[in-house]
């Protein structure tokens, strides 16, 4: 059993998520690391994918290079809700069985097999095609108390994107352009058995992390159990067990360089709300759906890192019109120190900078 001290933990887990001083290499290389990068529209500051590349790139990083990587070098691509390395897609593929929907999905598709057939024929005649340029033939449409009842055709493409039969070739402004697979993914594609595919998810996940809980709270459409993958690990002060990558763990007499970032919401840092209170000491939550006088931190305030502390919360809004990046309020989870301010404003000059803005106070 390993025994790990608060900090030690912490360390694990920033320097997992690239967060220390050491930066990635690439674009792709990051992901490839952090196994995905979750696909979110909100863009208060900036989307999801694209903040949390800043955050390990650095100013190097620009939105272009992401569309080059997943249209034209295509060593990225977008499937399901994430971005993943284009290699990993066979790794969802044969594990699709565990996606939530699946059992209902087969059925419905089932149902609507002239459906499916023309919206494959479609594409073949015609793609890349957005889904607003499908027709919908559905002879048994969707029903849902949510946004996708009776959207039968957009969920017809996403269900045949999770089995392997279409994907998503690109984007036409905010609209995805979907295409056959054959003509987007790697001629050469083998898709693993399901054993050797999550046994593969589950190690890179644990390695993305650093370390995790065996059983971990749900989150949307990933394999989240680590199970017995890795070392043992107790935590001072915190209840339960965990489980730390061998690496990791091999790791944790080399020095630890730390620095400041701002984290997105969606940030696998602080994703799981548990784990960044046991480990962190970190409490937060995404008050977007909140109404305003409910709210602590702010509409989507970033939460801040400092080395391997989890410091606060930044409160702040990109107003485009105006060209200056809003910051409303910066929220110190307890009294900070000179030397944290001054990083932190460092590191506020150096969003606004990235996104092209001047800063504007209050």
């Amino acid at each position: 059993m390993l025994e790990l001290s608060r900090e030690d933990a912490r360390r694990i887990a920033v320097r997992a998520q690239l967060l220390d001083a050491y930066r990635p290499p690439s674009l792709v290389a990051m992901v490839d690391h952090l196994t995905v990068l979750q696909i979110d529209p909100t863009a208060a500051i900036a989307p999801n994918v694209d903040l949390v590349s800043w955050s390990r790139l650095g100013d190097g990083y620009e939105p272009s290079d992401l569309r080059f990587a997943l249209e034209e070098e295509r060593s990225l691509v977008e499937h399901g809700s994430y971005v993943r390395p284009m290699d990993d897609v066979v790794l969802a593929l044969a594990t699709v069985k565990d996606w939530g929907r699946y059992d209902r999905a087969m059925r419905w598709i089932e149902a609507n097999a002239a459906f499916r057939a023309d919206v494959l024929a479609r594409l073949r005649g015609e793609g890349p095609l957005t889904a607003s340029e499908i027709p919908d033939t559905a002879a048994e449409p969707w029903e849902s108390t949510g946004w996708t009842n009776d959207k039968n055709v957009v969920l017809m493409l996403e269900f045949l994107m999770m089995l392997g039969d279409v994907a998503i070739a690109g984007r036409k402004g905010k609209l995805r352009r979907w295409d056959l697979a054959e003509r987007v993914y790697p001629a050469d594609l083998e898709v693993p058995s399901y054993d050797d595919a999550r046994a593969e998810l589950v190690g890179r996940r644990l390695s993305s992390l650093g370390i995790a809980r065996a059983k971990p709270a749900a989150q949307f459409a990933e394999i989240v159990e680590i199970g017995d993958v890795g070392v043992e690990a107790r935590v001072e002060g915190s209840p339960g067990t965990w489980r730390v990558d061998p690496d990791a763990a091999a790791a944790l007499d080399e020095p630890f360089e730390g620095r400041t970032a701002f984290l997105s919401p969606f940030d696998r840092l602080v994703y799981d709300r548990d784990r960044a209170l046991d480990l962190f000491d970190f409490e937060y939550v995404l008050e977007m759906y909140k109404p305003a006088a409910k709210r602590r931190w702010g509409y989507f305030a970033l939460p801040i890192l400092h080395g391997d502390r989890l410091v606060g919360k930044l409160d702040a809004k990109a107003d485009r019109k105006a060209g200056v990046l809003r910051v409303n309020a910066i929220h110190e989870d307890f009294p900070w120190e000179p030397a944290i301010g001054d990083a932190v404003e460092a590191e506020v000059e150096a969003l606004a900078a990235w996104l092209g803005m001047e800063v504007a106070r209050g």
